[in-house]
This record gives structure tokens, C-alpha cells and sequence, in this order.
């Protein structure tokens, strides 16, 4: 604790020197210029003139640095008892393809897009996914509820939503794709693409035109490599409640 306090402290007084020290642990393209540009308060800018890639340091300089055989994800659903390991390199691969999905539905940098998702290893690799490419994701509770779901629809004005069928909690199942579709309905933007993962507990109906299937998607996909961005460009859109 002492330790901690300590840290904590000097974080405080000294911010441009300690969080240069912690961006040493990163992979940067470019170099920032500057670690705290405050000339314009209270608006902040943070390693300024600095380019990296979130999904990169997150995914990439591991498996390059020999640990692709290392477990990145496990995952253990007692509702489904289904229990999956996904390596570095695993991640890698399909993040990689799932970034084609949206490149070739013309996600790019910048372009926001909506995760509405149970928690399941396919809502880390949307967010990594768009990270990827540049894209802005914002997870969205999955199963909220329509009016709300359509509030942050009109408010990102995302090109493309990934959702899935639906959602399981104890005793029951929670439809998504009808809530999604209300949502779509009510919000005045309208997303081009809607990526759903289908779940063996209830499949979803597609609407033609708009609404693509997870995995016939990422089986044609062509694999996307990293786009550098600027370490001021935004990750991500958090909603408070």
C-alpha cells in the first residue's frame, strides 16, 4: 500500500514525467512531441504529435514477441457451459478477419461503431477489430432497452452495429435482434450494416439489405492490418447510464 500511495502520489505532482515513463511500455509508430499539451484549458491533450495502434499493442507486439501460444482470452459461461481458451495468435486472426468484415463495409478511421453484445469473446474482438481499422466502437449494454439503445444510435451515428441473437440469463433468454430492430425503427440515423452473431440458443431473422451474418462474413473476410492513428484520436464513446 505504501507503494501504491507512493506512486499514486508522484503521479500527481509530477504527471508529464510519470505518464512518459508508463508510455515507454507501448509500441509507437511515431514518437509524441509533447506528453501534456496544456495550452488551451481546461481542454487537454495528451503525447501530442505521438502514432500507434491500440489493437497492435494489444495483440500484434505480443504474438511478434513469441508469446502467440499464450492465453489471451478464456472464457467460461456457466449458463451455456461452454468454455473456450483463445490464444494471442487466435485473437490475432480473428480480429484481423472481423476488421475485414467491417473495412468491407466500409468502416474506416474514424467511423463509429455501435457493439451491442452479450459478454462473450466475439464483443473483445468487435472492440479490437475496430481499433484495428481506426474506428471509434461504443459498447452498449446488450439488452437495453430500445429507446435507449436508439439515444446513442442517433447521438454516435454509427455505420455499422455488431449485436448478436440474443442474450442468456438465468432462467431465461433475452431476444436482442428485435430490441436492435425497435431501436433502428425510433433512432433517426440509420446504420448501413448490422453484423449479427448468431447463438445457438435462438437465431436471429436478417433483414435483407442491412443485416449480415457473423460468420458467413468473416469466412470471406480478407484480413486487415493495422491503421495508424494519432495518439489524440478517440478509441471510444462511453455512455454513463
Amino acid at each position: 500500500m505504501n507503494t501504491y500511495q507512493a506512486t499514486h502520489c508522484r503521479s500527481l505532482k509530477h504527471p508529464e514525467e510519470f505518464w512518459a515513463e508508463a508510455a515507454e511500455g507501448l509500441h509507437w509508430e511515431r514518437r509524441w512531441d509533447t506528453v501534456l499539451d496544456d495550452s488551451e484549458p481546461p481542454y487537454y491533450r495528451w503525447f501530442t504529435g505521438g502514432r500507434l495502434n491500440t489493437c497492435f499493442n494489444a495483440l500484434d507486439r505480443h504474438v511478434n514477441a513469441g508469446r502467440g501460444e499464450q492465453a489471451a482470452i478464456i472464457y467460461d459461461s456457466p449458463l451455456t457451459g461452454t468454455q473456450r481458451t483463445l490464444t494471442y495468435r487466435e485473437l490475432l486472426e480473428q480480429t484481423a478477419a472481423f476488421a475485414g468484415v467491417l473495412a468491407a463495409h466500409g468502416v474506416t478511421r474514424g467511423d463509429r461503431v455501435i457493439i451491442y453484445m452479450p459478454m462473450v469473446p466475439e464483443a473483445i474482438i468487435a472492440v479490437l477489430a475496430c481499433a484495428r481499422i481506426g474506428a471509434v466502437h461504443s459498447v452498449v449494454f446488450g439488452g437495453f432497452a430500445s429507446n435507449e439503445l436508439a439515444t446513442r444510435i442517433d447521438d454516435a451515428k454509427p455505420k455499422a452495429i455488431v449485436s448478436a441473437s440474443c442474450g442468456i440469463e438465468p432462467n431465461r433468454i433475452i431476444p436482442y435482434k428485435p430490441l436492435l430492430d425497435r431501436a433502428i425503427d425510433l433512432a433517426r440515423h440509420k446504420p448501413d450494416t448490422c453484423v449479427i452473431l448468431q447463438r445457438d440458443q435462438e437465431a436471429a431473422d436478417l433483414i435483407a439489405g442491412r443485416d449480415i451474418d457473423w460468420a458467413d462474413a468473416v469466412a470471406d473476410a480478407e484480413p486487415q492490418g493495422c491503421v495508424t492513428v494519432d495518439a489524440t484520436d478517440p478509441l471510444y464513446i462511453l455512455y454513463t447510464s
